[in-house]
């Protein structure tokens, strides 16, 4: 495992500097290379960029959801255009990419006529030290979970900030979608599980109504917040999929084959 300095992937510093990720003066021989100072958009770029490289003419993808995941899918319909890429179909996670794909030029289909996918590429919002995951903030958990346990290589992309010592270690949410019907029973359920944890289970709802998240599916999403870590995720999965009420969790456990990680000096390259 090797960190990949940004010039040497993206192919040459003047071309960096075109697409804004080196500041000029990094290109100029008279004064010393400044600083590269990037965004955490520009961090997902680089990643969503880097993991495109694995895609392949006439394959079928996994398209991921979320902010990282976008960047590559606008980068496979670039290529496509380009006729740098062809024959490829896509096979999206969520409504949202499927417009985007759409939009991109992006031939699309569905588990049913492709059940084996060659590569998926997603992002993550936790990457433990052993490339367990924790996905679905964004709330399309279950259609990613199908999609991407179908596939044959799975590339993940994050930026630095996605990295904890243990899943839940971020003090962020751990979705759980759920049925609608009694939502207040299965979460305190949730709860009750993780207790030992210090777990505190909250119902996702928009900010602006106070109205309850729904998921494409029609479920609602109950986050679970903990302040410890929770030990054994294998028991810790089996034990929220056996509650009744529970459609899917947002830990996805020995499912990524490659972690494409971009921080501050560069891109690193994590395989299962």
């Amino acid at each position: 495992m090797a960190t990949i300095p940004y010039p040497h992937f993206i192919g040459s510093e003047k071309s960096a500097v075109e697409k804004g990720i080196l500041s000029s003066s990094s290109s100029s021989s008279s004064s010393p290379p400044s600083p590269v100072v990037l965004t955490q958009d520009e961090l997902k770029k680089i990643a969503a960029y880097k993991a495109v490289e694995y895609v392949e003419s006439g394959m079928v993808l996994g398209l991921g959801t979320g902010s990282t995941a976008k960047h590559a899918v606008a980068r496979i319909g670039e290529l496509l255009r380009q006729g740098k890429l062809k024959n490829i179909v896509g096979i999206p996670t969520s409504k949202i990419t499927h417009e985007q794909a759409l939009a991109a030029g992006i031939p699309l289909s569905d588990l049913d006529s492709h059940p084996v996918l060659d590569l998926a590429i997603d992002g993550a919002d936790e990457v433990d030290p052993f490339l367990n995951l924790v996905k679905g903030r964004g709330g399309s958990l279950l259609r990613e979970k199908m999609v991407e346990g179908a596939c044959k290589k799975f590339v993940v992309i994050v930026d630095e900030s996605k990295l904890v010592k243990h899943l839940g270690g971020s003090g962020l949410a751990m979705p759980v979608e759920i049925v609608p019907f009694c939502w207040k029973f299965t979460a305190q359920r949730l709860q009750s599980l993780f207790a030992d944890a210090g777990c505190v289970a909250k119902l996702r709802t928009f900010a602006e109504s106070d109205k309850p998240f729904v998921t494409d599916n029609g479920n609602f999403i109950v986050d679970l917040y903990f302040k410890k870590d929770i030990g054994d995720l294998k028991a810790a999965s089996d034990a929220i999929l056996q509650l009744a009420g529970v459609v899917e969790h947002g830990m996805f456990l020995d499912m990524a084959t490659t972690v494409i990680i971009a921080g501050e000096l560069g891109v690193t390259v994590k395989n299962k």
